[in-house]
């Protein structure tokens, strides 16, 4: 989940490392329905990083979509970032 900072934008990412396919967008929306994806996310024990600029260009991408390869690097930042706070690794 990706929350864009000065107006309100939130992109939802699922990743299944089984299917070793690339992360799929599930949900976007700005305004009054960002607020709703993350507060779904929040209560669903999703992590939610912010980042704008990814959020925004993220955003670009249809819904059901595999991200593009161009935003694989970007994407995997954040990725690794939520098994190190969930103190995990992606073979676990």
């Amino acid at each position: 989940m990706y929350e864009g900072i000065d107006s309100k934008l939130a992109v939802a990412l699922l990743y299944d490392r089984k299917k070793k396919a690339a992360p799929v967008i599930t949900a976007k929306g700005e305004g009054e329905l960002a607020e709703q994806i993350i507060q779904i996310a929040e209560q669903s024990g999703v992590e939610v990083a912010e980042d704008p600029l990814l959020a925004e260009t993220l955003s670009m991408i249809e819904i059901n979509d595999e991200i593009p390869e161009a935003l694989f690097h970007a994407v995997a930042v954040i990725l690794a970032w939520v098994y190190r706070i969930n103190g995990k690794t992606p073979w676990d």
